[in-house]
């Protein structure tokens, strides 16, 4: 969920013409703690914040309920915890995210083939095909709501309008479980009511330099001289926001958008001081990026290591395979040695990650050498066969079933984020 500013004046009707609006924006309301609740309906109606379970991770969602006394997310758990103490914390779960945000971009997908995936809770749609089978942009956006809501379980609000950029400042105006449409000719008056923070490009440093100027909100940033912003904030910011304040907005909706890098990194309340626990942690992050990238069909050819130390100094090394893969043998034989030639860091390590990049599609083919066997794949595949069916837990490497998980008890992760 954006956490730009928000106008009261803005939620309300601005007409009902939908004629020239085929841009949908889908934005799921705090997504994390949504899916939570459908495996804790005991919850409903408290403050729930998902996130680091100690005082030293981060919040990654919270229910409107938390919202309500000041959490947000990216927020300090020590924070949140101030505000609101009687809420209930619960730890990320990214695959259950993803299996559910997957049901939801299958609803999507229903309405049209131009969907454009922007993360794991929001994507955009271009409906101009869609009309004739499904009917007018509002009667789209009241379906894809109650298809979410009734098969999925989970609330979503819609923003309709001309450009992307306004629907998606729509939809975050339709929060919670809502859907605002912006006809095209109301478009400017939608926006006049808004904070200069809310448009993209606008953060509190900016904000701060155009308050000085006097310009607070967008129908003065939209009087403002273009020359006059370009001396201000600089020649590009100066017509990007000009063009922003105007509503213009080119941008298509593009469903080949592709994923630069695939990776996961996990933040440890107690630091890791034993190397051996750090490796099952790293052989853990290769063989969940190694699935990822089998899940989406890539292979990636740049592998990357990542290590903060207690002391907060992070570093990264990375190496170039001669050949992309998708398997997690192939990314740990490249970890495995960048991981034992980093000296210890004094306390132990704070944070460890395994990131890849130059990704590939799989069906680009990889030439084979003499030398390879095209069967070395079989048992991780075999093993994603069985975990669709039986859940992660049902196989696993043999040095991630002895002792604790890799993140397990002494070492509980405070933060986990994927990629």
């Amino acid at each position: 969920m954006s956490r730009a500013p928000r106008a009261q004046a803005a939620r309300r009707s601005w007409g009902e013409d939908d004629s020239a609006t085929p841009i949908l924006h889908v934005d799921m309301d705090a997504f994390f703690a949504s899916v939570e609740l459908l495996d804790h309906p005991e919850l409903v109606g408290r403050p729930v914040i998902v996130g680091g379970t100690s005082g030293r991770g981060v919040v990654s969602a919270c229910s409107y309920e938390a919202r309500a006394y000041g959490v947000s997310s990216a927020m300090s758990m020590a924070e949140a915890h101030r505000r609101c103490p009687q809420a209930v914390v619960l730890p990320v779960r990214h695959r259950l995210y993803s299996a559910v945000s997957r049901r939801v971009m299958e609803v999507l997908d229903e309405v049209t083939p131009l969907v454009e995936k922007v993360s794991v809770d929001e994507a955009f749609l271009d409906v101009s095909g869609s009309r004739r089978r499904m009917g007018p942009p509002v009667q789209i956006g009241r379906w894809i709501r109650s298809e979410i809501r009734s098969r999925v379980g989970v609330p979503a609000s819609v923003g309709i309008a001309a450009t992307k950029f306004v629907a998606k400042i729509a939809s975050s105006h339709a929060k919670p479980d809502g859907m605002l449409l912006v006809p095209l000719e109301a478009t400017q008056d939608f926006l006049d009511v808004l904070p200069v923070g809310a448009l993209w490009g606008v953060g509190d440093k900016s904000a701060q330099v155009l308050a000085r100027w006097g310009i607070t909100d967008v129908r003065t940033l939209a009087a403002t001289d273009v020359r006059r912003l370009e001396k201000i904030l600089g020649p590009a910011a100066g017509r990007h926001l000009s063009r922003l304040a105007h509503g213009v907005d080119p941008r298509p909706v593009s469903p080949g958008r592709e994923e630069k890098s695939v990776g996961t990194e996990s933040t440890f309340f107690d630091t890791i001081t034993d190397r051996a626990h750090a490796r099952r942690v790293l052989l853990d992050q290769c063989h969940q990026c190694a699935a990822r990238l089998r899940a989406g069909g890539l292979r990636a050819r740049v592998v990357v290591l990542k290590a903060r130390g207690a002391d907060f100094t992070t570093v990264t090394r990375s190496r170039t395979l001669s050949a992309p893969t998708d398997l997690a043998r192939d990314l740990f034989g490249v970890i495995e040695p960048l991981f034992e030639a980093l000296p210890p860091p004094p306390g132990g390590y704070r944070l460890l990650g395994v990131r890849v990049e130059g990704l590939s599609r799989a069906e680009d083919g990889v030439q084979l050498g003499l030398d390879d066997d095209p069967r070395r794949g079989a048992p991780e595949r075999a093993a994603d066969a069985v975990r669709s069916r039986w859940g992660r837990s049902a196989v696993a490497p043999a040095s991630l079933l002895s002792g604790a998980r890799p993140s397990g008890s002494g070492h509980d992760p405070v933060s986990h984020r994927s990629r």
